[in-house]
């Protein structure tokens, strides 16, 4: 008899013990979260040694359309906050430059233009951090923007050498996004 009641009472036990250290689920905590996720990545790298400079006597020493259709997706366009697109320069060269970047939406028309005027010699890399968003320029430039043209000149003779013994000019550029998913 001591068994018969020995399980039953055991079963409660353990069943009062499983109720006691469960809480109810609260399934709403999706409603309040928010996801803002930073995505970096590089744009564009151009390279040019200045024999190839020298040897472009008139016109455009570099000049070429790069897709870019990061927000070309409706769901990614509408969720961006804010971006940084970064560009650095290195100029080795004995030659004044001048980098053209435009922003070109769908049909080919400028958004936007970054234009930098590059000084021969660069003692060190130029930096400049150009903002997208709240503190800077329209986002509307960057969720329309389906293709970047760059364009550099060289704006000096064609027949000086730089002293140093690879002499080059280095832009590159790189972007952070952020986004909200949720």
């Amino acid at each position: 008899m001591k068994r018969f009641l020995l399980c039953p009472l055991i079963g409660a036990i353990l069943f009062g013990m499983l109720l006691s250290c469960s809480e109810e689920q609260d399934f709403t905590q999706f409603d309040d979260l928010s996801i803002t996720p930073t995505v970096a990545s590089g744009i564009f790298y151009l390279e040019s040694d200045e024999e190839t400079i020298n040897n472009v006597p008139a016109g455009p020493f570099y000049d070429q359309t790069v897709n870019f259709d990061a927000f070309n997706e409706e769901f990614v366009a509408e969720r961006l906050l804010e971006g940084t697109i970064t560009y650095e320069i290195e100029n080795t060269t004995s030659k004044r430059l001048e980098v053209t970047i435009e922003f070109l939406d769908e049909g080919g028309n400028v958004l936007d233009t970054e234009f930098f005027d590059i000084d021969p010699n660069l003692p060190e890399t130029y930096t400049r951090e150009v903002t997208y968003g709240p503190t800077g320029k329209s986002l509307n430039i960057l969720a329309a923007t389906d293709g970047l043209r760059i364009s550099g000149n060289n704006q000096s003779d064609t027949t000086s050498v730089s002293p140093d013994s690879e002499p080059k000019v280095i832009l590159r550029s790189a972007a952070e996004f952020l986004f909200r998913l949720k």
